[in-house]
């Protein structure tokens, strides 16, 4: 339920009882009024503060008892010079409480919470109306505006909605979405350009707090731009202008908080639960999997990875940029098949391939650039579908502004009608779209392995941007860079950590079969080894039933636990530092006994990726305890004994 509370005593007691929802000072010159909204389980209060005359509306959000958003402004400034938020008056409030579940077609759970309590308040200064809807859930708050026209269209300039934090904070910021992302306090972000959502703060030892955004369809994109004059003080910086005809519903602004970043982490689908439910009635085509990229845009690349797809149970071989001529020259043609010379010398039958692909039960995703996309998008699309592909993948497509932001998923839209999924690359970052269209199986928006990241800055991907949905981290085995990143134990322990419903496995490695790679990067000679620890990938699912975020610190340490039906799979990373996972398997169903197969680094061994394989019975109670050292990992298999 929502309250509503005096900022001023009253003059008169009986006022009280006839003002039961709006109460007003009677002192000259003052009007006070505050909203409050709780979470059903009372952790997160938000408090909307309507103040005195000519001042402007500002909000708190606490969480346990502690202040993690202070007091902010509220706002937007229309083209016509209206101020939203600048002495708005409250004319009706509404409450509504929800507590259900809801069953995702895939996802990091197999059933997902859905309980808040909201208040759609009605608000007018002179004689504009508009609203505020707000919700305060177990995982988080959310609150946006929605603006009705009535005849003609809304211009927004600019969103004044800010997020004041303390100016002690501790922050792990990035500029762009695929850039470093560095710890660094809010004073130093103070000299900084503005920085990519999900934002994640620490406030003291033992309070984090995150600020993103979620249901962007056909909006600006939000980043968040430090006030110089307001330390601690972010404010919401919206790409471009935002114009739409009769009603403007604006994103969602949400607020995370938690004693750990772990904790913020586990309760990522607070994005998607602000998403409207699916739109597709039948999703029976619509396919998780794991993927394994063919380099060379070849028919014998393409046979080969196929025939390595069905040896280790993977369900798609991608065709990156190249097979319809240079991705980046405007005359290229998605419709036909004209591979690239200075990416492939070919030859490339690609619908020789597609069907083989078929024949053995695997799918093909094609690349298809943005250039090709803008022009010819409802041409490729049915034209793709009349192939035999099943899914599309959009390169560097333009992010941001609202004229793409619409165009894009409109796009996936369009994709949907043709049963094409769709994974977007490059500065795409998702914000729950794929709750109402889970074609959109996943996404870049990340520093993946193409940027040969080290483990510490995977961790604190893990803890920032993956708050936002899946991301396709482009993961390798047998590169080079697999050194220079970590090691392998911890690449078969990222793709537990880092989830995509697509998994990119294999994104510079070739099979056994497949000609040399003419140019660009990954291995042009060396092909896929037969290692054992390949069974963990061949057993590895990329969906699943339930997940445990056990522990974890930006750049230092994480260590995720997820099941899909009977078996569970752990990963660990290490950063910075040596780690000692020590943690208890009390997720494991009680009365079985598990065998846990234990993938880790050991130098001292005489093989080239160095991972050791071990087995132990275990069961809920059992206290799992191994050093991870810096920069390496372990990933793990728990089998029920049977």
């Amino acid at each position: 339920m929502y309250l509503v509370t005096m900022l001023e005593p009253f003059c008169h007691p009986f006022l009280v009882l006839l003002l039961s929802f709006s109460f007003l000072s009677c002192s000259p010159n003052k009007v006070g009024q505050t909203v409050q909204v709780n979470s059903p389980n009372g952790n997160y209060i938000f408090n909307l503060e309507l103040g005195n005359e000519n001042t402007l509306a500002y909000y708190t959000v606490s969480f346990q008892g502690k202040t993690v958003i202070n007091s902010s402004r509220l706002g937007l400034t229309l083209e016509n010079g209206t101020q939203i938020g600048k002495n708005p008056k409250i004319i009706s409030q509404e409450a509504n409480e929800v507590d259900t579940q809801w069953k995702p077609i895939y996802g990091e759970h197999s059933v997902y919470p859905n309980a808040y309590q909201e208040t759609l308040l009605t608000l007018a200064e002179s004689d504009f109306e508009y609203k505020i809807r707000i919700r305060a859930y177990n995982e988080g708050v959310a609150f946006r505006y929605e603006l009705d026209a009535a005849e003609g269209s809304i211009t927004i300039l600019e969103e004044n909605t800010e997020f004041r934090l303390d100016e002690n904070a501790t922050t792990w910021t990035s500029l762009r979405a695929q850039s470093e992302i560095r710890k660094i306090s809010m004073t130093q972000l103070s000299n900084s350009a503005a920085v990519e959502r999900p934002f994640l703060a620490q406030l003291s030892d033992s309070l984090f707090v995150a600020i993103g955004e979620a249901a962007l369809v056909d909006y600006a994109r939000m980043k968040l731009r430090s006030v110089a004059d307001q330390p601690g003080t972010l404010v919401a910086d919206l790409t471009s202008e935002v114009t739409i005809d009769g009603m403007l519903t604006t994103p969602w602004r949400w607020v995370m908080a938690g004693t750990t970043a772990a904790a913020i982490l586990q309760n990522n689908y607070l994005l998607l639960n602000l998403n409207e439910p699916s739109k597709i009635e039948d999703a029976s085509w619509i396919q998780p999997g794991k993927v394994i990229r063919e380099v060379t845009l070849t028919t014998d690349g393409g046979m080969a990875c196929v025939d390595f797809a069905v040896k280790y149970n993977l369900q798609f071989i991608e065709f990156d940029a190249g097979w319809y001529g240079n991705e980046y020259d405007d005359a290229s043609d998605a419709t036909t098949v004209t591979v690239d010379p200075k990416r492939s010398d070919g030859p490339l039958e690609l619908q020789k391939v597609i069907d083989y692909a078929k024949s053995k039960d695997i799918g093909v995703i094609l690349y298809v650039n943005r250039r090709a996309l803008e022009k010819q998008l409802d041409e490729v699309l049915p034209l793709l579908q009349s192939w035999g592909v099943q899914g599309v993948k959009y390169g560097f497509v333009n992010v941001g502004s609202q004229e793409w932001t619409s165009w894009l998923h409109n796009a996936v839209r369009k994709a949907a009608d043709h049963q094409l999924m769709i994974d977007i690359h490059d500065e795409y970052r998702p914000t729950g779209y794929s709750r109402t269209y889970p074609n959109l199986m996943t996404q870049e928006g990340i520093r993946g392995d193409e940027e040969s990241p080290t483990n510490d800055m995977v961790i604190n991907t893990l803890f920032t941007r993956m708050i936002a949905g899946a991301g396709d981290q482009t993961n390798c085995y047998f590169a080079e860079r697999v050194g220079k990143m970590g090691s392998h134990a911890s690449q078969l322990a990222k793709a537990v950590c880092i989830y995509s419903p697509w998994q990119f496995l294999y994104w510079y490695d070739r099979p056994q079969g497949s000609p040399s790679k003419k140019g660009g990067a990954g291995s042009s000679e060396d092909f896929i080894q037969e290692v054992p620890e390949l069974a963990f990938y061949d057993a590895l699912p990329t969906v699943w039933d339930d997940t445990w975020v056990l522990a974890g610190y930006p750049g230092e340490y994480a260590t995720i636990a997820r099941k899909a039906g009977d078996d569970w799979f752990v990963g660990i990373l290490a950063g910075t530092t040596d780690y000692q996972a020590s943690f208890p398997l009390d997720f494991l169903d009680a009365d079985l006994s598990y065998e846990a197969t234990i993938y880790s680094d050991d130098p001292s061994l005489v093989t080239d990726t160095k991972v050791r394989i071990e087995t132990m019975e275990v069961d809920r109670q059992t206290q799992f305890e191994q050093k991870v050292s810096e920069q390496s990992g372990l990933a793990m298999i728990l089998s029920p004994v049977r």
